[in-house]
């Protein structure tokens, strides 16, 4: 084992990249998605760390979180997440802090992997050598032509077993639209993201509708914070028929809350809010000790490695827009195959490398 190796820098950019063409789900729309990149350096190397955030916790990364950590041990991850997550007591745990603090957090734990010149994934400790992936968009701006041709591809061109589309801004064409997409995938299986547009009992009426068309998976039914409401359309899904939710939990409490409540068939974590990857594998942990299945929310290559260490993980999303950032700023990306994805154990760390030259154009004025 190496002696401590300090932490010297501590460096945030902001980077917004515009979707190739209108989104929305049941509760948004955007144009646009923000991508906050960390560089942290320390015994010679850089570790390489990011959330899809807002640019304002830039300042916020560059101002407070780095003042906390640097001088730390950059081989004791977990002592520099407690050390973040102090710092931030005063400000509140969740939301834009909870971001910053996993882009951090996921840097530091790329960095030591580099420093010992293994893959973050022999470091983290293997369960599996790949992770199977979802295709997930279908967006309620999508055309049913649009939404055909999305998630057929999923299934034809990367072998995806599994597909998932949002639902919720019109609640009254979702089950038409639900029968497109079902007739383009074939015997993959369906997943529905209402993004907790619906009340409990229309999600429970719909759920019925969705189910004549073999859907299996139904997420954020109601809104996350409604767990009452999440309870209740479990308990009354139809048959074969899992509820999902959890990416939008910034603490293990509130997923502890969740599973406590029996509120979900299969719990959602994402690494770029949860507190990155200390948060992610002690949300791993109680999944385990709940026998519940964990699905990894969005960022695939960021996920990729965590998500071979964490032994209930059932799969990665496959999200268009943050498939297409990653592919357009990072050297390494995963490319799929046979619907599955699987770390690169040549490269040290996380194997991505930030295309600089490529993100300029994409950079928030006044965050360099």
């Amino acid at each position: 084992m190496k002696p401590e190796v300090p932490i010297e820098s501590v460096n945030a950019q902001a980077f917004t990249v515009p979707t190739d063409r209108p989104e929305a789900d049941g509760t948004i729309a955007w144009n646009a998605t923000t991508l906050v990149v960390v560089e942290v350096t320390g015994g010679g190397k850089s570790g390489l760390g990011y959330t899809y955030s807002s640019a304002c916790i830039v300042d916020l990364i560059r101002d407070t979180l780095a003042d906390k950590i640097k001088g730390k041990d950059a081989l004791a991850p977990q002592a520099v997440f407690a050390a973040m997550q102090r710092a931030v007591r005063n400000l509140g745990r969740e939301g834009l802090a909870a971001t910053a603090i996993s882009a951090v957090d996921t840097a530091v734990y790329d960095l030591k992997a580099r420093l010992l010149d293994m893959p973050l994934v022999s470091l983290l400790g293997a369960c599996r050598t790949s992770v199977p992936i979802y295709g997930s968009g279908g967006f309620t701006t999508y055309s049913d032509r649009e939404l055909e041709q999305q998630l057929g591809a999923w299934v034809a061109e990367q072998g995806c077993a599994f597909v998932k589309m949002k639902i919720g801004s019109e609640p009254a064409r979702d089950p038409h639209r639900v029968e497109i997409a079902k007739r383009a995938i074939g015997d993959a299986a369906l997943y529905v993201d209402a993004n907790g547009a619906y009340g409990p009992k229309q999600a429970i009426a719909l759920a019925e509708q969705f189910a004549e068309q073999d859907v299996g998976w139904f997420e954020e039914p109601v809104s996350s914070d409604d767990l009452a409401g999440l309870t209740m359309v479990r308990n009354y899904a139809p048959v074969g028929m899992e509820i999902a939710a959890g990416e939008y939990a910034y603490t293990t409490d509130y997923v502890r809350t969740m599973l406590q409540e029996r509120a979900v068939d299969v719990q959602q974590a994402d690494a770029t809010r949860c507190g990155g990857y200390t948060g992610f594998l002690q949300i791993a942990a109680l999944c385990d000790a709940f026998h519940i299945d964990l699905s990894g929310h969005c960022a695939p290559a960021l996920h990729l490695h965590v998500a071979c260490s964490a032994p209930r993980l059932r799969h990665l999303e496959w999200f268009h827009d943050h498939v297409r950032i990653e592919h357009l700023l990072f050297d390494g990306a995963p490319q799929p195959r046979n619907g599955q994805i699987a770390p690169d154990l040549t490269r040290a760390g996380n194997g991505l490398v930030f295309k600089r030259a490529d993100a300029a154009r994409y950079a928030v004025s006044g965050a360099s």
